[in-house]
């Protein structure tokens, strides 16, 4: 049998189609801003966003350090969730190369910041304090859609406060979908926007930053200080204009997926579905179960992030069909029941 991964989106495959797209593709020197194929990338979604400009950048990671970079000076501040990938699983990059400041608040159960934490810890003008310079939310956080009611009043504050408003769009296709809304209507809201190619579009590799003439200047410099610079990059932006074109709409497909996932889990005992939102679902069982559940799934050829927590997040993506979900119902069946 096939193995089924369930891991997280960052497993898929380039399809045949995206391969040949690849191949075909247009090439230049990229540090030289000469490769058609990236430049083309950037432009589109710049314009599809409503941006001035774009930067490829290999990496979420670095995409949105860059832009943290960009924001800040050293000695600043960014206000982030405490459980955000920017400051949780980033390696802390802006506070080790940036020298920024992250200020972490608590996330509600919805994935926001609530916006009065926000607006308490903005610093004041003092030598004593880091100044406060950016707001950094994520979207989708959990695999959940930021309302866009709230979008706008973190935008309010932080036109008030005079702060800038990044995004961690690495899903933000997802978030999209899951609104039934334009990506656009997601950034409208932001200064610059940080969006993956490498997970649920199913591009080999890349993020894209989004931003103004200024910032995307700042941004390349960064890029190229942090190792970023790259030549022929149009063979992976040529993948990224492909998921574009057709793996957009199709996470629709990720999200039933993992509806019917979660749906079918329900009920068995000793499991409790504690979540599912966009194309995850997150699940709970007894901590002395992890080691025979997981020899159980590796017998089932069904590879989950099991750890030593007893939530576990499973996430659809497009190398899961109908036939996997049906698969890891059964084998799941097979253990609880």
């Amino acid at each position: 049998m096939p193995w089924i991964d369930l891991r997280s989106d960052t497993v898929t495959q380039p399809t045949a189609a995206m391969r040949a797209a690849m191949l075909a593709a247009e090439v230049g020197d990229d540090v030289y801003g000469e490769d058609p194929t990236v430049n083309a990338l950037q432009a589109r979604l710049a314009a599809e966003l409503g941006f001035a400009e774009g930067l490829f950048l290999p990496s979420g990671t670095q995409s949105n350090l860059t832009a943290l970079m960009s924001h800040c000076e050293r000695g600043d501040e960014y206000l982030v969730g405490m459980q955000a990938h920017t400051y949780k699983y980033e390696g802390g990059g802006a506070a080790v190369l940036g020298s920024i400041q992250p200020q972490p608040i608590m996330h509600a159960d919805d994935g926001t910041l609530p916006l009065d934490a926000v607006a308490h810890a903005i610093k004041p003008i003092d030598p004593h304090f880091a100044r406060t310079r950016l707001l950094a939310l994520e979207n989708t956080w959990h695999g959940r859609a930021l309302p866009l009611d709230y979008l706008a009043a973190a935008r309010a504050l932080c036109d008030e406060h005079r702060l800038a408003l990044h995004l961690d769009g690495a899903r933000l296709f997802n978030a999209a979908i899951a609104c039934a809304l334009p990506a656009r209507e997601i950034t409208r809201h932001f200064d610059s926007v940080s969006v993956c190619f490498s997970k649920g579009l199913g591009a080999p590799v890349g993020s894209v930053l989004v931003g103004s003439h200024a910032l995307i200047d700042k941004a390349r410099r960064w890029r190229k200080v942090t190792g970023g610079g790259w030549r022929q990059a149009g063979i992976l932006a040529a993948g990224c204009l492909y998921a574009l074109d057709h793996h957009v709409e199709r996470l629709a497909d990720d999200h039933a997926r993992a509806a019917r996932l979660a749906d079918g889990l329900r009920g068995l005992p000793g499991l409790v579905v504690s979540a599912q939102h966009s194309n995850m679902v997150f699940i709970d069982l007894p901590a002395d179960q992890l080691t025979a559940f997981k020899a159980h799934l590796e017998s089932e050829r069904i590879r989950l992030s099991i750890g030593y927590l007893p939530q576990i997040r499973m996430v659809t993506h497009l190398d899961i069909d109908d036939a996997a979900i049906t698969r890891t119902l059964d084998a799941f069946s097979r253990f609880f029941r």
